[in-house]
Protein backbone atom coordinates (compact mmCIF):
# COMPACT_ATOMS: atom_id res chain seq x y z
CA UNK A 1 0.00 0.00 0.00
CA UNK A 2 1.14 3.57 -0.72
CA UNK A 3 0.62 6.07 1.81
CA UNK A 4 1.87 9.68 2.05
CA UNK A 5 3.91 9.40 4.38
CA UNK A 6 6.63 9.18 1.85
CA UNK A 7 4.82 9.50 -1.75
CA UNK A 8 3.92 12.24 -3.98
CA UNK A 9 0.46 12.41 -5.19
CA UNK A 10 -0.97 12.57 -8.54
CA UNK A 11 0.68 9.55 -9.46
CA UNK A 12 4.37 11.68 -8.41
CA UNK A 13 3.16 14.40 -10.38
CA UNK A 14 5.31 17.18 -9.74
CA UNK A 15 2.72 19.67 -8.66
CA UNK A 16 1.50 16.94 -5.81
CA UNK A 17 2.72 16.38 -2.32
CA UNK A 18 6.23 17.73 -2.35
CA UNK A 19 4.95 21.27 -4.09
CA UNK A 20 2.29 21.82 -1.44
CA UNK A 21 3.48 23.78 1.85
CA UNK A 22 5.13 21.62 4.13
CA UNK A 23 3.77 21.19 7.80
CA UNK A 24 4.77 19.50 10.43
CA UNK A 25 2.75 17.77 13.76
CA UNK A 26 4.37 18.54 16.63
CA UNK A 27 4.12 15.97 19.65
CA UNK A 28 5.93 16.11 23.00
CA UNK A 29 6.90 13.20 25.28
CA UNK A 30 7.08 13.97 29.48
CA UNK A 31 9.78 12.31 29.81
CA UNK A 32 10.96 12.96 33.55
CA UNK A 33 14.63 11.70 35.10
CA UNK A 34 13.27 10.23 37.45
CA UNK A 35 9.90 8.28 36.51
CA UNK A 36 10.20 7.91 32.35
CA UNK A 37 7.31 5.92 30.75
CA UNK A 38 7.77 2.41 29.50
CA UNK A 39 8.45 2.33 26.01
CA UNK A 40 5.63 0.52 24.49
CA UNK A 41 3.21 2.62 27.51
CA UNK A 42 4.98 5.81 25.04
CA UNK A 43 4.02 4.50 21.87
CA UNK A 44 0.59 3.11 21.96
CA UNK A 45 0.06 7.11 23.65
CA UNK A 46 1.05 8.87 21.08
CA UNK A 47 -0.94 6.51 18.39
CA UNK A 48 -3.89 7.99 20.59
CA UNK A 49 -2.51 10.98 20.88
CA UNK A 50 -2.96 11.45 16.88
CA UNK A 51 -6.18 9.97 17.01
CA UNK A 52 -7.27 12.31 19.40
CA UNK A 53 -6.28 15.60 17.70
CA UNK A 54 -7.79 14.16 14.41
CA UNK A 55 -11.14 14.15 16.18
CA UNK A 56 -11.36 16.74 18.11
CA UNK A 57 -14.20 19.07 17.05
CA UNK A 58 -11.57 22.01 16.78
CA UNK A 59 -9.65 20.05 13.70
CA UNK A 60 -12.56 19.81 11.62
CA UNK A 61 -15.11 21.61 9.56
CA UNK A 62 -14.84 24.95 10.30
CA UNK A 63 -13.01 24.44 13.54
CA UNK A 64 -10.00 26.52 14.63
CA UNK A 65 -7.37 23.92 13.95
CA UNK A 66 -8.90 22.77 10.80
CA UNK A 67 -7.25 24.77 8.28
CA UNK A 68 -3.89 23.40 9.46
CA UNK A 69 -4.97 20.24 9.66
CA UNK A 70 -5.50 20.32 5.71
CA UNK A 71 -2.54 22.10 4.74
CA UNK A 72 -0.29 19.35 6.28
CA UNK A 73 -2.32 16.67 5.12
CA UNK A 74 -1.94 18.17 1.44
CA UNK A 75 1.66 17.79 1.93
CA UNK A 76 4.14 14.96 3.46
CA UNK A 77 2.69 13.54 6.77
CA UNK A 78 5.05 14.22 8.92
CA UNK A 79 5.11 13.66 12.78
CA UNK A 80 8.13 15.53 15.20
CA UNK A 81 8.49 13.73 18.40
CA UNK A 82 10.09 15.96 21.18
CA UNK A 83 11.48 15.48 24.93
CA UNK A 84 10.22 17.65 27.51
CA UNK A 85 10.56 18.09 31.64
CA UNK A 86 9.78 20.01 34.33
CA UNK A 87 9.64 23.78 33.30
CA UNK A 88 9.98 22.40 29.69
CA UNK A 89 6.70 20.39 30.06
CA UNK A 90 4.86 23.49 31.76
CA UNK A 91 5.79 25.69 29.07
CA UNK A 92 4.88 23.25 26.67
CA UNK A 93 1.48 22.68 28.11
CA UNK A 94 1.04 26.07 27.83
CA UNK A 95 0.35 25.91 24.03
CA UNK A 96 -2.93 25.04 22.25
CA UNK A 97 -2.78 21.28 22.00
CA UNK A 98 -4.06 18.15 24.03
CA UNK A 99 -2.56 15.84 26.81
CA UNK A 100 -3.13 12.22 26.33
CA UNK A 101 -2.24 9.56 29.25
CA UNK A 102 -1.37 6.67 29.00
CA UNK A 103 -0.55 4.21 32.13
CA UNK A 104 2.26 6.55 33.06
CA UNK A 105 3.10 8.04 29.61
CA UNK A 106 1.93 11.68 28.84
CA UNK A 107 2.30 12.59 25.29
CA UNK A 108 1.15 16.38 23.69
CA UNK A 109 -0.25 16.50 19.97
CA UNK A 110 -0.47 19.80 18.65
CA UNK A 111 -2.08 21.36 15.56
CA UNK A 112 0.51 21.35 12.40
CA UNK A 113 2.88 24.33 12.08
CA UNK A 114 4.97 24.54 9.06
CA UNK A 115 8.35 23.18 8.81
CA UNK A 116 10.12 26.23 9.59
CA UNK A 117 7.23 27.67 11.85
CA UNK A 118 7.68 25.80 15.29
CA UNK A 119 6.49 27.92 18.25
CA UNK A 120 9.59 28.90 20.16
CA UNK A 121 8.31 27.00 23.19
CA UNK A 122 8.56 23.45 21.09
CA UNK A 123 11.75 24.93 18.79
CA UNK A 124 14.59 24.33 21.15
CA UNK A 125 12.89 20.97 22.74
CA UNK A 126 15.38 17.96 22.23
CA UNK A 127 14.11 14.94 19.42
CA UNK A 128 17.26 13.07 20.60
CA UNK A 129 17.41 11.50 23.92
CA UNK A 130 13.76 9.16 23.71
CA UNK A 131 15.89 5.81 24.91
CA UNK A 132 13.29 4.26 26.52
CA UNK A 133 12.54 0.77 27.64
CA UNK A 134 10.27 -1.51 28.60
CA UNK A 135 10.77 -2.79 32.30
CA UNK A 136 8.35 -5.90 31.52
CA UNK A 137 7.98 -7.56 28.32
CA UNK A 138 4.58 -6.37 26.89
CA UNK A 139 2.25 -9.38 26.82
CA UNK A 140 -0.31 -10.18 24.14
CA UNK A 141 -2.75 -7.34 22.71
CA UNK A 142 -5.90 -7.41 24.84
CA UNK A 143 -8.72 -9.26 22.79
CA UNK A 144 -10.29 -7.62 19.58
CA UNK A 145 -8.17 -4.42 19.56
CA UNK A 146 -6.01 -3.20 16.58
CA UNK A 147 -2.50 -3.70 16.71
CA UNK A 148 0.35 -1.72 15.25
CA UNK A 149 3.04 -4.41 14.42
CA UNK A 150 6.55 -3.05 14.36
CA UNK A 151 9.20 -4.32 12.06
CA UNK A 152 11.28 -6.39 13.51
CA UNK A 153 13.91 -5.88 11.59
CA UNK A 154 14.24 -1.95 12.74
CA UNK A 155 16.50 -0.09 15.45
CA UNK A 156 14.69 3.16 16.28
CA UNK A 157 14.78 5.58 19.05
CA UNK A 158 11.54 5.44 21.19
CA UNK A 159 10.86 9.60 19.57
CA UNK A 160 11.18 7.87 15.75
CA UNK A 161 9.07 4.55 16.83
CA UNK A 162 5.99 6.93 18.02
CA UNK A 163 5.98 8.97 15.14
CA UNK A 164 5.30 5.98 13.03
CA UNK A 165 2.64 4.62 15.37
CA UNK A 166 1.54 7.93 15.16
CA UNK A 167 1.36 7.02 11.04
CA UNK A 168 -0.29 4.21 11.39
CA UNK A 169 -2.80 5.44 13.70
CA UNK A 170 -3.58 7.90 11.27
CA UNK A 171 -4.08 5.39 8.53
CA UNK A 172 -5.98 3.50 9.84
CA UNK A 173 -8.54 6.46 10.74
CA UNK A 174 -8.59 7.95 7.14
CA UNK A 175 -10.07 3.75 6.37
CA UNK A 176 -12.97 4.27 8.66
CA UNK A 177 -16.60 5.39 8.50
CA UNK A 178 -17.68 8.38 10.50
CA UNK A 179 -19.87 5.77 12.87
CA UNK A 180 -16.35 3.29 13.14
CA UNK A 181 -14.49 6.81 14.29
CA UNK A 182 -16.83 7.48 16.85
CA UNK A 183 -17.10 4.01 18.40
CA UNK A 184 -13.44 3.75 18.52
CA UNK A 185 -13.27 7.22 20.12
CA UNK A 186 -15.60 6.19 22.76
CA UNK A 187 -13.66 3.37 24.02
CA UNK A 188 -10.59 6.01 24.29
CA UNK A 189 -8.94 4.54 20.85
CA UNK A 190 -8.21 0.66 22.42
CA UNK A 191 -5.32 -0.06 20.90
CA UNK A 192 -1.93 -1.78 20.98
CA UNK A 193 1.44 -2.14 20.09
CA UNK A 194 3.62 -5.07 19.67
CA UNK A 195 6.94 -5.70 17.64
CA UNK A 196 6.06 -8.63 15.03
CA UNK A 197 8.28 -11.51 15.14
CA UNK A 198 10.02 -12.28 11.63
CA UNK A 199 7.14 -14.88 10.13
CA UNK A 200 4.50 -12.52 10.97
CA UNK A 201 6.00 -9.63 9.61
CA UNK A 202 6.30 -11.28 6.30
CA UNK A 203 2.35 -12.14 6.45
CA UNK A 204 1.16 -8.76 7.43
CA UNK A 205 3.65 -7.03 4.59
CA UNK A 206 1.93 -9.61 2.20
CA UNK A 207 -1.71 -9.43 3.40
CA UNK A 208 -2.87 -5.96 1.72
CA UNK A 209 -3.49 -4.38 5.19
CA UNK A 210 -2.84 -0.80 6.05
CA UNK A 211 1.32 -0.26 6.22
CA UNK A 212 3.48 2.42 6.78
CA UNK A 213 6.40 3.10 4.54
CA UNK A 214 9.07 6.02 5.90
CA UNK A 215 10.52 8.49 4.07
CA UNK A 216 13.75 8.18 5.36
CA UNK A 217 14.42 11.38 6.46
CA UNK A 218 15.75 10.75 10.04
CA UNK A 219 17.52 7.50 11.64
CA UNK A 220 16.63 4.95 9.07
CA UNK A 221 16.42 4.21 5.36
CA UNK A 222 13.33 4.48 3.62
CA UNK A 223 11.03 1.79 3.85
CA UNK A 224 8.09 -0.52 5.61
CA UNK A 225 7.94 0.74 9.83
CA UNK A 226 4.61 -0.68 11.19
CA UNK A 227 1.71 -2.61 9.55
CA UNK A 228 -1.60 -2.71 11.30
CA UNK A 229 -3.90 -5.16 11.95
CA UNK A 230 -7.60 -4.44 12.73
CA UNK A 231 -9.63 -4.90 15.80
CA UNK A 232 -12.46 -7.23 15.56
CA UNK A 233 -14.91 -4.47 17.49
CA UNK A 234 -13.10 -1.37 17.09
CA UNK A 235 -11.27 0.11 13.89
CA UNK A 236 -12.15 -3.04 11.56
CA UNK A 237 -9.43 -2.57 8.22
CA UNK A 238 -8.55 -6.17 8.46
CA UNK A 239 -6.85 -9.11 10.37
CA UNK A 240 -4.88 -11.82 9.22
Amino acid sequence: MTSPFDAPSQADAPDGRDANPQYVLPLVVRLEKAEPPARTDALETSARAVLTLLADPRATGEGEWAAALHAWEDGRIRKVVRRARGGEWRKASSLPGITVTGAAAEVRVYPPVPLDGWPKELVKLQVSGTELADPVEPGAPAPGVPVLWLNPGLEMSAGKTMAQTGHAAQLAWWRLTEVQRKEWAESGFALAVRTAGPARWAELTASGLPLVHDAGFTEIAPGLTVALEGGERYCPVGRL
